[in-house]
């Protein structure tokens, strides 16, 4: 490894914490373990991280300089905190939680054991797979984290390729929470317009409605939050 590379450890192998793992291992890092639990998980470890073994969270958490939560959020602040309770977090250890309801206060049991705790949460809707690695490229990503462990947060984004944008510990929850509703609606909204063609026997709705689609986004992201809607016709009104 170059000098500065760190072992690594990914804790949760679902859509995002593989694709961080292999981003951090393709620009020198060593990817020391992963845990995964269920059968899809491990694939997705076998194909983004192939070769890494599958390791138990507290192995990992013993194991490796920096460690990577990547798990559902309800679940964060219990396994930070078992792992206390059994001492495993190490002084000057590394962990960084990508949810983004959570601030740094979820990782206060690895603080309180010395930890260097970062919160660092990717504006993408994750598919799991290898193409992610191209879209995080360029990607923003919120971090909140105290300040002398800033800059650790931000170097790690830039190596991924990604572009930090630094939030306040109040403000980390509410952006993260913005962010997962827009995810949620634009994907409902667009499911169930495609469920809708295909019931009109539309014969690829993906293809009528994606450059629509693409368009209205690209028109309000565009307008920015200010200006009123686009001129874009209710649903209801005659075709001009």
């Amino acid at each position: 490894m170059r000098p500065g590379r760190l072992g690594v450890g990914v804790i949760g192998a679902g859509r995002v914490g593989a694709v961080l793992g292999a981003a951090l291992r393709a620009v020198g890092h060593s990817v020391v373990g992963v845990s995964a639990i269920s059968e899809q998980s491990r694939d997705r470890a076998a194909a983004l991280l192939p070769g890494v073994p599958l390791l138990e969270p507290a192995e990992i958490v013993e194991r490796c300089e920096l460690v990577v939560l990547a798990v559902p959020d309800d679940d964060l602040v219990p396994l930070v905190r078992g792992l206390a309770e059994l001492d495993h977090w190490q002084t000057g250890q590394i962990v960084l939680h990508t949810s983004g309801r959570h601030g740094i206060a979820a990782l206060a049991p690895a603080a309180a054991r010395g930890a260097v705790c970062l919160a660092v949460h990717p504006v993408l809707a994750f598919t799991g797979m290898s193409l992610d690695l191209a879209r995080l490229t360029g990607a923003m990503v919120a971090v909140t984290a105290p300040a002398a462990f800033l800059p650790i947060a931000q170097a790690l984004v830039v190596e991924m390729g990604a572009e930090p944008v630094v939030l306040s510990e109040e403000d980390f929850p509410v952006v993260g929470g913005i962010l997962a509703r827009v995810r949620e609606d634009v994907d409902r909204s667009t499911r169930q317009a495609l469920r809708r063609l295909a019931e009109a026997d539309v014969e690829d709705p993906a293809r009528m409605a994606g450059p629509l689609v693409r368009a209205v986004l690209e028109n309000a992201l565009a307008a920015g939050p200010e200006r009123p809607a686009t001129g874009l016709a209710p649903p209801d009104s005659p075709i001009e």
